[in-house]
Parts: structure tokens; sequence; C-alpha cells
């Protein structure tokens, strides 16, 4: 079973271009199935069954996996067993009808603008590291973007002068940038080359190593300034959702507010509410508090 996982997350990567963090994700889920089938005698994966696939589900509910964490290993498992008819590895695929359990949908949490600003206020920009900061908060809070898309992205996807940014992937997408974030990218920039990129790479955002700034190192970079203004309960989501949220407050449309987003279906962006419309940069412009 072992090599057919390899052969899967091959074709991920080589095929499909998913991206690193998730076929990290895809690969922890079938090494745990892996694991859980191995005490289990004579399976392979031509033998597994649809049995055997409820108890490993059943395994993790017992060992307490919310039903956010089962819904996506058992996605993983649905993708892992169509890849393997796919290519005739198998004559029928077990996981036809696993079944996802519920999964209810917290409530978007989000700063109000005065939090939002005062965290905001928190770098100090008489130090590189404070600029630096200051960019990479007012262009979270500016698009909305994930962390991963934030710590991807590099110089040349920035249009300054056209006032967006490209990122996103295979989900790839404008997002148009206020001035207050380009203010704060213009005050980098002036300074990255020298004190940061001592490696000479591309990436937008640099450690002090001069390496490509890391997932764990932005949250490091948020939670300090969370704790100076005195909020609790930060986290890049939040001001993901934020962001969505002080559009929509402000009457940005939902189709506007999906597309900056990055989501494949309106229904996601539902959860965010209301309505209107006009164009994404207009709507953007005049909604924005710091547009």
């Amino acid at each position: 079973m072992e090599q057919n996982i390899l052969d899967f997350i091959t074709y991920l990567r080589e095929v499909k271009g998913s991206s690193p963090n998730t076929i990290q994700a895809y690969q922890a889920d079938l090494n745990k199935l892996c694991m859980f089938l191995a005490k289990q005698e004579n399976i392979s994966v031509t033998t597994i069954s649809e049995t055997n696939l409820n108890s490993y589900v059943l395994h993790l509910e017992k060992e307490g996996y919310s039903p956010a964490s089962v819904s996506r290993n058992i996605s993983t498992i649905k993708a892992f067993f169509l890849f393997l008819l796919k290519r005739g590895k198998i004559a029928n695929d077990p996981s036809e009808r696993l079944s996802p359990p519920k999964v209810t949908r917290k409530p978007p949490e989000f700063l109000g603008t005065k939090e939002m600003n005062k965290l905001l206020q928190q770098p100090d920009l008489n130090t590189p590291k404070g600029i630096r900061d200051k960019a990479i908060l007012e262009l979270l809070y500016a698009t909305g973007i994930k962390v991963s898309e934030l710590v991807s992205l590099k110089v040349q996807d920035l249009n300054l002068k056209m006032k967006y940014i490209t990122c996103g992937g295979k989900n790839e997408r404008n997002i148009p940038i206020g001035k207050k974030a380009r203010n704060a990218l213009e005050q980098y920039l002036n300074i990255r080359q020298e004190t940061f990129n001592k490696r000479n790479i591309d990436y937008l955002f640099l450690n002090t190593s001069g390496e490509k700034l890391s997932r764990q190192g932005l949250w490091k970079i948020l939670k300090e300034y969370a704790l100076s203004a005195e909020i609790d309960g930060i986290n890049p989501n939040k001001i993901r959702q934020t962001f969505a949220m002080h559009l929509l407050n402000n009457g940005a449309d939902l189709e506007s507010v999906r597309e900056f987003m990055g989501h494949n279906d309106i229904m996601t962006t539902q959860q965010y509410l209301t309505h209107s419309y006009t164009n994404s940069r207009v709507v953007y412009e005049k909604t924005h508090p710091r547009a």
C-alpha cells in the first residue's frame, strides 16, 4: 500500500499541481490509514473493504478527531481510491459509499475596526523589522489572503502601479490593494534588498536571516503584536475574516468578496452575509476601511 500512496502523491504533485500543504495533508491522512490497516492481517489495496474503511472512520471518531478532520480524512480516502480505480489497481471502490459527518460551521470571528487599527499601529517603523511587519499586517488586512499565499508571494506578484497583487497558485486571482497597504509595501521594498535579501531570493517577505518567511514565523509576528495590542485570540484566519466582514459591513456585494477571498463556491462566502453590486475595483475602493 505504501507504494500506491507514493504513486498518488507523485500524481498530486506532478499532474494535478497541488500545493505543498495539500500534498502534506493527503500524505499524513493516508499514512494514518495505512498504520491502522497494518494492524489487521492480510490487507492490501485489492482486499480493503467498505467495512474496513468504516471501522477506520469509527476509530478516528473514538480518538476524538473533530467532524471537520474526519470529513477531510474521508475526502482523502475517496480521492486515493478513485485514483487507484482509474488506473486499474482495484476493481471496485470501497470508499464509494463513505459519507462524511455533518460539520457545523462556526460563525466568522473578526475584529472591530478599532481593534484592527490598534493592531496595525503596533510595529515600530523606526526599525527594519517593524517596517517589514507593518507591510505584512497591512497586506493581510488589505487583501484577506491566506498565510500560505502571503509567505509564497514573490516581488513580481506586486503591481503597485496598477494597485493589485497576484496570488493563489492554481486558484490565481488579482486582488486590489488600498493606499495604506501600498505605502507600507513601498517603505518595505525600499529597505528589503539591503536589509533582508542577503541570499538574493525573490520571495517578497524574508526573515532576518534572508530566507523565505515561514508560516510559523508569520504566526510568531502576529502573536507578538496581538500581545502588545492586548487583543486576545488573533490568528491569520481571523484577519482574513475581518477583511471579509468589514467589506460586507460597508456595503460590498457577496460576489466581489467571493472573488477577493478565492472561494470556488458562493455558498462558502454566504456565511459572511450581505448584498449589493458594482464592479469589484469600485466596490473595494469605496468599502475597505484602509483603501
